[in-house]
């Protein structure tokens, strides 16, 4: 539990970097990668997929926990359904701290229409430790970079991210 608290603290620093709008959403093109994980020229997250159709890691692993955290709300591969909006479309233009700022404390909004609440997820594990694939996973669909559809191929898992999993899920 303890891992999770250091998580979400972690999650609410970046957050606090600011609100992007539209033109200040980085180019997603990876520029490099640290221990298998593909960064923008920003330094957040991003996807990387090969001519061949090879995903990363973070991409697959990101659809593999949204289908099974996510999809009930926002619809399969992120595009949205009458009870969320699709994320998608949120993702080109939401920076990756507004992203896991909204997912780790939720969100609620109200109009004279209808009232659309998103949980927190920062203490939920199977969330928490998962919050940069989600993002890359749905960076990577609001791009049309990947289909909707399991990816078919991707890169093995990176010995660093086994080792943060295991960290952020309190096993030693």
């Amino acid at each position: 539990m303890r891992n999770i608290w250091f998580v979400t603290a972690a999650i609410v620093v970046v957050a606090t970097r600011g609100i992007a709008f539209a033109e200040d959403v980085a180019d997603p093109a990876a520029v490099k990668s640290e221990d298998g994980k593909y960064l923008d020229k920003e330094g957040s997250p991003t996807f990387k997929v090969a001519a061949d159709g090879t995903v990363d890691w973070y991409t697959y692993s990101g659809y593999r926990r949204y289908h099974s955290e996510c999809h009930v709300c926002h619809g399969p591969d992120g595009m949205g359904s009458t009870y969320a909006p699709a994320l998608t479309n949120s993702l080109q233009t939401m920076s990756y701290g507004d992203f896991l700022g909204v997912v780790a404390s939720g969100r609620k909004n109200v109009n004279s229409a209808q009232e659309n609440v998103m949980p927190a997820f920062g203490d939920n594990p199977n969330v928490a430790c998962y919050m940069d694939d989600l993002y890359v996973y749905l960076r990577a669909r609001a791009n049309d970079a990947v289909a909707r559809v399991r990816p078919a191929k991707h890169e093995d898992k990176p010995q660093a991210y086994s080792q943060a999993e295991s960290a952020c899920m309190g096993n030693k």
